[in-house]
């Protein structure tokens, strides 16, 4: 692929998920066998991305140690015999580089990949949200898909895109598109977590972009909203009121993002991946079967 740098904002609070995000980073959280954010990295890494640019901020340094060589615990295992869970530490050695910028000050989405510009530049770069995977153990190739897209359609600004249930609509960035037939979708509208009554659709942005480097001037016009922070879709509304070419991709129909935004969804996600682990997913699958029989039985 021709970009091959990743914007991966983690500066949230991860306030909808505490007490959890207390003393540890949201996208730290365990979803079976491994923290959120591994396997968004592992999902880019998959789709040819070879830089990341985390933005990151106070109390997030388990992600930067994360993804650090341990040369010590690697030592520990093969001295101790046991080498056979050195395979877990492979992703230490995935062809990528990290890079780290700080969000001094919570004021958004938009803000967050603000503060990538003096790094990134000129290039046109991959967002991808870090409390999100894509696709159940991020087997996905939305990113690929998206670039291809950006590419071929000589695009500003591709969006990733996921049907929800239109009672859901408040929760996400939602968009509207003038055709949704064909593969590439033009985006006409943009909106933050808006009503039911005003959503122009039920398709939701997913947490995964490809911009060009037109969006930092788009999100330096970008007013704040009510709460003083800047949206980063509204910075997407911004460019298409100025005649940017945005497309959308929906993601595949066996495809899901999965979101550990709040306790429900986390979850929901955890139970999933665990149950579908390719190890213990049928174990766990008896014991879930076992628990809810005992409950009926003492109903």
């Amino acid at each position: 692929m021709t970009i091959n740098i990743a914007i991966v904002p983690v500066a949230g609070l991860g306030t909808s998920v505490l007490p959890l995000t207390k003393s540890q980073p949201k996208e730290m959280l365990a979803v079976g066998r491994k923290p959120v954010v591994q396997y968004v990295v592992e999902e880019l890494a998959s789709n040819g991305i070879e830089r990341i640019l985390f933005i990151t901020s106070q109390g997030k340094s388990s992600i930067t140690a994360h993804f650090d060589i341990d040369e010590t615990l690697t030592q520990y295992l093969r001295e101790t015999g046991r080498e056979s869970n050195l395979v877990e530490l492979d992703y230490e050695r995935q062809n990528i580089e990290y890079f780290y910028t700080r969000q001094r000050r919570q004021l958004g989405l938009g803000h967050a990949v603000l503060c990538a510009e003096p790094l990134v530049g000129k290039e046109p770069a991959v967002v991808a949200l870090g409390d999100s995977i894509i696709g159940r153990h991020a087997s996905s190739n939305i990113v690929s898909r998206m670039v291809d897209a950006y590419e071929t359609e000589k695009a500003d600004a591709v969006i990733a895109l996921e049907p929800v249930n239109p009672a859901d609509v408040a929760q996400y960035g939602i968009v509207n598109v003038s055709d949704d037939s064909g593969e590439s979708l033009r985006i006409t509208g943009a909106i933050e977590k808006p009503t039911t009554a005003d959503a122009p659709s039920n398709l939701s942005i997913a947490a995964r972009y490809v911009f060009n480097p037109t969006i930092y001037e788009a999100l330096q016009k970008t007013p704040t909203d009510r709460g003083g922070n800047l949206q980063l879709t509204d910075a997407i509304a911004y460019l298409i009121d100025q005649g940017a070419k945005v497309i959308g991709i929906k993601l595949q129909e066996d495809v899901k993002r999965y979101d550990i935004g709040n306790f429900e969804s986390y979850f929901k996600t955890f139970l999933e991946f665990t149950l579908t682990d390719p190890e213990f997913g049928t174990q766990m699958q008896a014991c879930v079967r076992d628990y809810l029989n005992r409950q009926e039985r003492q109903e």
